[in-house]
């Protein structure tokens, strides 16, 4: 999967192939950060289409690539840092939602808005199920 494009993001697309790992490392992340992540709602509703059976494996792949750099324990820019910390899970989540944008449909976003208004660990118990 590592391609020409994606020079630097060979651990991501490694990770990526393996989507269990993806879903169960994304909750745990998610569950760490949420409250300091001004895109959760963005990247939770790029985690939904990407496990969406309906979404095309391509715009699957592109999303679990970009959720895999965000899980991943490494950056360019530590996540750890004040502000500036998750601007590049940002800019990687960005660029892929801009690719597959009409992928994302009104009910990844609407089951984003309901996992955050429930809570993190509600939403991994029912994304599990």
């Amino acid at each position: 999967m590592a391609a020409e494009h994606s020079v630097g993001f060979e651990p991501a697309d490694r990770l990526a192939e393996d989507r269990e790992s993806v879903r169960r490392r994304f909750w745990r992340k998610l569950k760490r950060v949420a409250a300091h992540l001004p895109f959760a709602e963005d990247l939770l509703a790029a985690y939904y289409c990407a496990f969406d059976r309906q979404t095309p494996r391509h715009v699957q792949a592109s999303l679990l690539g970009a959720i895999a750099y965000f899980i991943l324990p490494f950056d360019f820019v530590t996540d750890v840092m004040p502000i500036l910390g998750f601007a590049d899970d940002a800019a990687v989540l960005a660029t892929a939602i801009r690719m597959v944008a009409s992928h994302i449909t009104n009910e990844h976003r609407e089951a984003a808005r309901a996992a955050l208004k429930r809570g993190v660990e509600e939403a991994e118990e029912e994304a599990e199920a």
